[in-house]
């Protein structure tokens, strides 16, 4: 009879399979009873609704979020497929929000089909589906993307309600600025009759600057006779031209995020005041560096004392003589920290010194991303390509709703974030949108969090505030307010939480 553990291995085998062939919804009738119950009992798989699963990590904690918002897009389109054959898609309000790189969970998803039942379908952490009996779009007006069957650009735009500009104005102004020219709209405009419509996206347009797109919809449409009256669907005027073909909706959100955000970074973070003694701020970097060593990495999960990383700085360290594996990886990161932390600290001297903050960021977040995880790959634990620079695969943050774009976008939005950083003259609204942007963006599979504060430190000293360690014991604030930053773009929690701590001496900070 086979052990327990040879057991649990053949389930595993069933499960790399269906991970494998890239299923990552697992019906109850496509695995037998006892390899679902063994995956199940022990946490590798979990649950979403009767006889529909997904896979999971063991050491996830009982009620945590990860695994289902981890594979959220992916269940929806088994699960939708299943239900209703080809013959769905989302609304074009959700359609939108995907196309302009925003795959936030929603709490309520709503679906068209015309076999909808019009019933809601609860799924796990009080999010849920709304099937809605409606036809779905042509197939001129539907494209699927990754499986998901989505409304067109220019149809979503003409279908969806005046209430999401006002709701995800960001996103609908990145779409419509994003937009090569207006042939894709005018055709269905005309073709739907949609004069109401017409008059809201030419005013759209003309409301991001884009004052010739706006004109040719009204002209052409009062040639066809209809009668157009312009309206704008947004709350405030933002000029971001339009036809910017080699800028993806991605960056022109985060432009316009940055743009939204900047006047509440103002109002509530202290102001930036001059540094008259480097040698005395360099020291104070030094004196505080096993605190925040600490306190950055118990925020990641690493269990490392103060005595560990005391070893590691004086260089009374071997990672031969740690033992256990959980005791290596975080001796490693002890390390690979300290490494990082003295080359943020040459960049934190030039800055002083008068060299550019953006320039030497931009040029030296993937020195520290190498110091970071250079130990791990001397150790073999990382392969070498790990080293190679920004991700290659989509990646997940733990517990959040908030999905990081495809790697494919990164390559554009890391050079936008450093060009908004160097045109930005604000040094509060550089120190809060520049960690903020950073994770974000989320340009590496690991670290992101670590290099972040230390951009953010980065910008600190240009403005000559203090080194500021953000304590583990507040992590729950500090991700609560970065979740609705996220998620909800309210920038206000994240600024009022660093300013607190800007203010406050280190002392009363940490323990």
């Amino acid at each position: 009879m086979a052990e327990p553990s040879e057991k649990l291995a053949n389930s595993l085998e069933i499960l790399k399979e269906f991970q494998d062939s890239g299923r990552t919804a697992i019906r109850s009738r496509d695995i037998s009873r006892t390899h679902r119950e063994r995956l199940l009992k022990n946490g590798f798989i979990k649950e979403v609704i009767k006889g529909w699963y997904v896979p999971s990590r063991p050491d996830e904690g009982q009620g945590e979020s990860t695994a289902w918002y981890a594979s959220y897009w992916v269940f929806l389109t088994s699960y939708l497929n299943e239900r209703y054959g080809n013959d769905w898609s989302l609304s074009p309000e959700q359609s939108l929000l995907l196309h302009a790189s925003n795959s936030a969970v929603p709490r309520q998803l709503l679906i068209r089909s015309p076999n909808g039942s019009n019933n809601t379908t609860p799924f796990p952490f009080e999010t849920s589906l709304v099937d809605t009996r409606q036809e779905t779009p042509k197939a001129k007006d539907m494209v699927e993307r990754n499986g998901l069957h989505l409304y067109t650009i220019e149809a979503g735009l003409i279908s969806a309600s005046p209430n999401f500009f006002g709701h995800h104005a960001n996103e609908a102004r990145a779409l419509l600025a994003a937009l090569p020219d207006t042939s894709g709209l005018l055709a269905r405009l005309l073709d739907g009759g949609h004069s109401v419509v017409a008059g809201r996206l030419a005013g759209a347009l003309r409301s991001i600057g884009n004052t010739r797109a706006a004109d040719e919809i009204v002209k052409t449409m009062k040639a066809a006779d209809y009668d157009v009256r312009e309206t704008d669907p947004f709350e405030n005027r933002i000029e971001i031209g339009g036809g910017q073909r080699t800028v993806s909706p991605f960056v022109l959100r985060l432009q316009l995020m940055w743009q939204e955000m900047r006047e509440p970074i103002i109002e509530l973070f202290p102001a930036a005041q001059p540094v008259h003694d480097i040698k005395a701020y360099l020291e104070k970097v030094d004196e505080i560096y096993v605190t925040d060593a600490y306190h950055s990495l118990s925020i990641e999960g690493y269990q490392v004392s103060v005595e560990l990383i005391e070893r590691v700085r004086s260089g009374d360290w071997n990672p031969d003589t740690i033992e256990g594996d959980r005791e290596h990886r975080n001796a490693l990161a002890a390390r690979g920290y300290h490494l990082a932390f003295q080359e943020v600290k040459k960049g934190v001297e030039k800055i002083l010194k008068g060299h550019d903050a953006a320039e030497l960021a931009d040029a030296a977040h993937g020195d520290w991303y190498r110091e970071l995880f250079t130990p791990s790959v001397t150790a073999g634990i990382i392969k070498p390509s790990g080293l190679a620079g920004y991700r290659g695969i989509q990646v997940y943050i733990r517990t959040s709703r908030y999905t990081p774009p495809p790697y494919e976008e990164v390559r554009e939005a890391m050079p936008a974030l450093f060009d908004l950083l160097r045109k930005e003259e604000n040094a509060a609204v550089r120190i809060v949108l520049g960690h903020f942007v950073f994770v974000y963006i989320h340009p590496y599979v690991d670290g992101n969090g670590r290099i972040g504060r230390f951009l953010m430190n980065l910008m600190m000293a240009a403005a000559g505030l203090p080194w500021t360690v953000i304590p583990v014991e507040r992590r729950t604030e500090y991700m609560t307010a970065l979740e609705a930053l996220s998620v909800d773009q309210d920038v206000r929690p994240f600024t009022t939480f660093l300013a607190e701590l800007v203010r406050t001496p280190v002392e009363a900070r940490v323990k």
